[in-house]
C-alpha cells in the first residue's frame, strides 16, 4: 500500500512539474518579447532624435519613418533639399540596431512659384496670433509642404480649433490651388 501511495505522490509531483514547465517557458519568452519591444522603442527614439537634429531641416521639410522588427528603417516624407534626404539616410544607417535603410524621402522639385507659396503660407499660419505659439520652437510642429501649388499641412497641433485655423489661413493664401490638412490633434493626457 505504501508503494502505491509513493507512486501516486511521485506521479503527482512529476505532473505538477511538467505543468509548471510551460508556464516558466512562457514567462521567459515574455521577458524576451519585452526586451525586444524595449529595444524597438529605444531605436525609434534614436531615429527620431537623429532626424530632428539634421542641420538645415526646416518647416518646409516633413520627415517620417517606420522601424520594423528586423532592423529595417523606412524613411518617408518630403524635403526641399536633396542633402536632407542623403543626410537622413546616412545618420540613420549608422545607428546601432539598424540593419538596412530604405530611403523613400521625396525631394520636391525646384520652383520659384512654390517657394513664394511656402513663405506666404508660413507667414499666414505662424503670423496669426492664435497660432504663433507653434512657431516658437526650434522645430515647429506644423510642417508646410508645397508641390506644384498644392499645400499639405503636416504635424501635430493641440486641438481641432488650431487644426481648422491653420487650414483656413493656408487656404486663404493667393496662388494656392489646394490645401490638404493632415494635421493631427494631440491626444489628451
Amino acid at each position: 500500500m505504501t508503494r502505491k501511495v509513493n507512486g501516486i505522490v511521485r506521479k503527482a509531483v512529476l505532473g505538477a512539474a511538467l505543468l509548471a514547465l510551460p508556464i516558466a517557458t512562457f514567462a521567459e519568452t515574455k521577458s524576451v518579447a519585452q526586451e525586444q519591444a524595449e529595444q524597438q522603442t529605444a531605436l525609434v527614439k534614436k531615429v527620431r532624435h537623429e532626424l530632428v537634429m539634421l542641420p538645415f531641416l526646416s518647416v518646409f521639410d516633413n520627415l517620417a519613418f517606420r522601424v520594423e522588427d528586423n532592423g529595417v528603417v523606412t524613411l518617408t516624407g518630403q524635403t526641399i533639399r536633396p542633402t536632407i534626404k542623403s543626410q537622413a539616410g546616412n545618420v540613420v544607417k549608422q545607428l546601432e540596431g539598424v540593419h538596412q535603410v530604405v530611403n523613400n524621402i521625396e525631394v520636391l522639385p525646384l520652383s520659384r512659384f512654390d517657394d513664394d507659396i511656402r513663405i506666404a503660407v508660413a507667414r499666414a499660419v505662424y503670423g496669426y496670433p492664435a497660432l504663433q505659439r507653434y512657431g516658437l520652437g526650434a522645430q515647429p510642429p506644423i510642417r508646410i509642404i508645397v508641390k506644384n501649388g498644392d499645400v499639405s499641412l503636416e504635424g501635430v497641433v493641440a486641438n481641432s480649433m488650431d487644426k481648422n485655423l491653420a487650414f483656413q489661413r493656408a487656404n486663404g493664401v493667393s496662388g494656392v490651388f489646394q490645401v490638404k490638412n493632415n494635421l493631427q490633434v494631440e491626444k489628451a493626457l
